[in-house]
């Protein structure tokens, strides 16, 4: 740990002149940053709240997503404990907060000892529960010296991160081995696991927690585009776009426009901090766009696109769509999560660097309720999908994503029993509520 830590003094004082000048022109990295650096906020020290707590680190819009119905039915079992959520990012900051009330929620603090300790100290969380793979060593080395059991969730080891933690496996095998529960999202995931230094007997196959999340086709917006679009209109979602795609995309539009005069986009970037960027884009094309910031009249026009310039709306906005992009796959960024346009029975496209998701489209690939394309191929899936091509893969990826769920229910009752096995003389029963 004294290695670790010194080695992470040295990377943050060559990189200090990034982060200060990021800093300095981003509200980015500059939100949450007494939080991350160890100063708990207030809202977290309820003095007179001496509930029993549980710690969930979600690290950005996609586990905290993921993971709101474990945490709503974890406070369902348990109504006497309290569920905190910590998070990385701006975005699933805002998520979380939205989600579970701002009082429960905070940004993850760096790996630094002090900071870890202050929040451990502060919460004394009864149980730390990571979900996916975030693995913080001074976070599990702090937990393991205070007693307190790490479970993970959802775990799952990339592609791209495999090879780095097998070429450091023997420092990872002392961190690892003291992780209480892991639940793995695959049988790929398992072996992974196992192969970097978790302990056999503490791993199991728990699901993608990801095939469990219903998003609401009820909200303002989905009402107020699908009044706009009227009778013949079909709409293209691109969703969880990254630098790169809205050019392609943009290119391949003209296209589909000659082919389905009818069709309407909804372009709606991952990072918000890019809106103005990809606004500019749209400045500079021939197509007619409106923003959804700015949208107030109602209008959305054949062959017309709608910048979603807003958090949160996206999963929602599937619902209305005849084909959905899923993005961060045309360019070499893993992918994004191609369920929330399945649950809705949409056709998918998606690029070849889907890493990120890789049991998720392989299994919709052998069932073939996805399509694989590069850029190249873009504009020619997009307008055979559009006039109805393939009308039956919609039905097949809401057929995958109804026969995967489940994994919620199995965490919960993992968790649960994890909890029961822990309980020391001295804390308070449970209490789990049947």
């Amino acid at each position: 740990m004294f290695l670790y830590s010194f080695a992470w003094v040295v990377a943050l004082t060559v990189s200090a002149p990034w982060w200060l000048w990021r800093m300095a022109t981003t509200n980015k990295y500059r939100e949450g940053l007494r939080e991350r650096l160890g100063l708990v906020p207030a809202r977290l020290i309820l003095s007179a709240d001496s509930r029993p707590v549980i710690w969930l680190h979600a690290v950005s819009v996609g586990e905290v997503i993921a993971v709101s119905g474990l945490v709503r039915e974890l406070c369902a079992r348990l109504p006497g404990w309290r569920v905190v959520v910590s998070t990385t990012t701006r975005t699933g900051q805002a998520i979380a907060r939205e989600r579970f009330g701002a009082e429960n929620v905070f940004y993850y603090p760096l790996d630094f000892a002090w900071a870890v300790r202050a929040y451990l100290q502060a919460l004394r969380p009864r149980l730390f529960v990571l979900a996916e793979t975030e693995f913080w060593p001074r976070m599990l080395w702090e937990c393991q010296r205070a007693g307190i059991p790490v479970a993970v969730v959802n775990a799952r080891i990339s592609d791209r991160s495999y090879p780095k933690y097998l070429r450091l496996r023997f420092l990872w095998r002392r961190i690892l081995r003291g992780l209480a529960m892991v639940l793995a999202q695959s049988d790929e995931d398992v072996s992974r696991l196992r192969n970097i230094g978790v302990a056999a007997d503490r791993i199991r196959l728990g699901g993608n927690l990801k095939y469990d999340v219903r998003a609401t086709s009820d909200s303002a917006l989905v009402e107020a585009i699908r009044a706009a679009l009227g009778d013949g209109a079909k709409l293209l979602v691109c969703g969880s776009t990254l630098e790169g795609e809205e050019r392609i995309l943009l290119d391949a539009w003209p296209e589909l426009v000659a082919a389905e005069p009818e069709v309407r986009m909804v372009l709606a970037p991952r990072h918000p901090e890019r809106f103005g960027v990809v606004a500019g884009l749209l400045d500079r094309s021939e197509a007619p766009w409106i923003r959804r910031s700015e949208w107030v009249d109602g209008e959305f026009g054949a062959g017309s696109i709608f910048l979603l310039d807003s958090i949160g709306e996206l999963a929602s906005v599937y619902s209305l769509a005849s084909v959905a992009f899923v993005g961060g796959s045309l360019v070499a960024a893993g992918g994004h999560n191609p369920l929330e346009p399945a649950q809705y029975g949409v056709p998918i496209v998606m690029g070849p660097h889907y890493e990120n998701f890789r049991g998720i489209v392989d299994t919709m690939r052998a069932r073939e309720a996805i399509r694989i394309v590069d850029a190249a191929g873009l504009s020619g899936a997009l307008v055979e999908l559009q006039r109805g091509g393939d009308a039956a893969m919609g039905v097949r990826a809401q057929q995958v994503f109804a026969a995967e769920s489940g994994a919620t229910a199995r965490a919960v009752e993992a968790l649960l029993a994890l909890l029961a096995e822990r309980q020391t003389p001295g804390h308070e029963p449970i209490g789990v509520r049947d």
